[in-house]
């Protein structure tokens, strides 16, 4: 394979991984029917929220012919990830850390769940990306202690387990709260999943399910990753008024939670793409996790074998990779994984590879043009050499953008509007 055909079949595979997580795709045949006599109410936060409201809204108003009175909603999606609606509010608001829209499109997602009635029904689009989107800090709890406090547990390389464990008992949205303020109205969630998994009580930091994690746990992960907390989030982290929701909670006797597409869906999308190429896929899991640069050092050691073997094959994984930040540069967990697995593929022929988040942006400012992933070419090393970059150094100043936007080799489709995680493929050529 020549390098541009190599890298158009890793966009191949990155685009249908995409496609198949994409609520225009996926969101249609799990809506359920608007209410009898009440309201449908439209609650939709995190990276997907724009394009399932989007979708949403003209099931209900041009396909099932519901009175646009009885239809009324907010949705809250990170900056640039946004849709058009007619008649539903659409709020941008700050990823991953939270801004001062996400604080008011939650608040209004709270007053409109508290409004429903026994009448009512409560339809929760929910998606990665959804923890940051929807920020109402417990009470005693300001939006600076939470913006300070999320840079701190996005620096610590928590997992997003950990991380969400925090946030679910410093909200009064999340951590199935939401659920709670909606009683007695039904409760339907449509979640795109974006975690190793695919546990609702994770995604989105679970705003409609039972918590099973503790104040105490949310402490220990703070004690484990040495982060000293802002004073009013170590007091809220011990007021019992802040336990979450538990199992066997009557909050959540009127409520449905269902998976409308996780990443397993765009693995098995990606993998009719390879044999249709004629090419082995390999799928290593989709819901990895660990250090970005470890994970890659054995994926590139796996991609060796098989070259050795004189195997055709691609090398399928997602999941959720972690960095722990120690330099100062630019950067994402993919992109990270691709400058560690450039080191130690160290040129060896015939394999490539994309690295690249789903939901379209990897790490970065928070901004909509940020860098999806990046891509490795058998001579991208050579190319950075012949350009006088050291790879190393760039991996330990943890400034993966900086070095593959030196060789145009970054991965940038803009906001999918989606979300099912962390997509690698590595492509070994006989």
């Amino acid at each position: 394979m020549t390098d541009v055909s190599a890298r158009e079949f890793l966009d191949r595979l990155f685009t249908a991984a995409v496609a198949a997580a994409h609520p225009s795709t996926c969101l249609p045949p799990a809506l359920p029917p608007p209410p009898a006599q009440g309201r449908l109410i439209l609650l939709a936060a995190g990276k997907a929220a724009g394009s399932m409201l989007e979708v949403a809204e003209r099931h209900y108003l041009d396909e099932m012919g519901v009175d646009p009175s009885r239809l009324l909603g907010i949705g809250v999606a990170r900056h640039g990830y946004g849709r058009p609606t007619r008649q539903l509010e659409m709020v941008e608001a700050g990823h991953p850390v939270p801004d001062a829209a996400g604080l008011a499109g939650a608040q209004k997602a709270i007053d409109l769940a508290a409004s429903a009635t026994a009448d009512d029904l409560v339809l929760v689009l929910l998606s990665g990306g959804a923890s940051a989107n929807w920020i109402a800090p417990a009470f005693g709890v300001e939006l600076d202690d939470k913006r300070a406090l999320t840079r701190a547990l996005l620096r610590s390389g928590a997992n997003i387990t950990e991380i969400n464990t925090v946030r679910k008992h410093l909200s009064r949205i999340k951590g199935g709260r939401l659920a709670a303020l909606a009683q007695p109205a039904r409760v339907v969630t449509l979640s795109v999943s974006d975690v190793p998994g695919d546990d609702p009580a994770v995604i989105g930091s679970g705003p409609t399910v039972p918590d099973p994690t503790t104040l105490a746990e949310a402490r220990d992960v703070l004690a484990r990753y040495r982060i000293d907390p802002p004073p009013s989030v170590a007091v809220a982290l011990r007021d019992p008024a802040n336990e979450s929701p538990k199992p066997g909670d009557a909050a959540f006797a009127g409520s449905e939670y269902v998976l409308i597409s996780r990443p397993a869906d765009s693995f098995v999308a990606a993998e009719k793409i390879a044999r249709e190429a004629g090419i082995e896929p390999v799928l290593l899991g989709d819901n990895l996790e660990g250090e970005a640069r470890d994970v890659a050092a054995a994926q590139a050691a796996k991609a060796k074998e098989l070259k050795a073997a004189g195997r055709k094959a691609v090398l399928l994984s997602g999941g959720e990779l972690t960095v722990t930040m120690r330099g100062q540069g630019r950067g994402g967990p993919n992109q990270e994984y691709a400058l560690a697995l450039a080191v130690a593929l160290d040129g060896a022929p015939g394999i490539y590879a994309v690295a690249g988040d789903t939901d379209g942006t990897d790490g970065g400012g928070g901004d909509a043009s940020d860098p999806a992933g990046a891509y490795v070419m058998p001579d991208t090393l050579a190319r950075a050499k012949a350009q006088g970059l050291d790879p190393a150094a760039f991996l330990a100043n943890n400034d993966s953008t900086s070095f593959f936007e030196a060789l145009g080799d970054l991965l940038t489709p803009g906001p999918t509007c989606t979300n099912v995680n962390d997509f690698r493929a590595v492509l070994v050529d006989e």
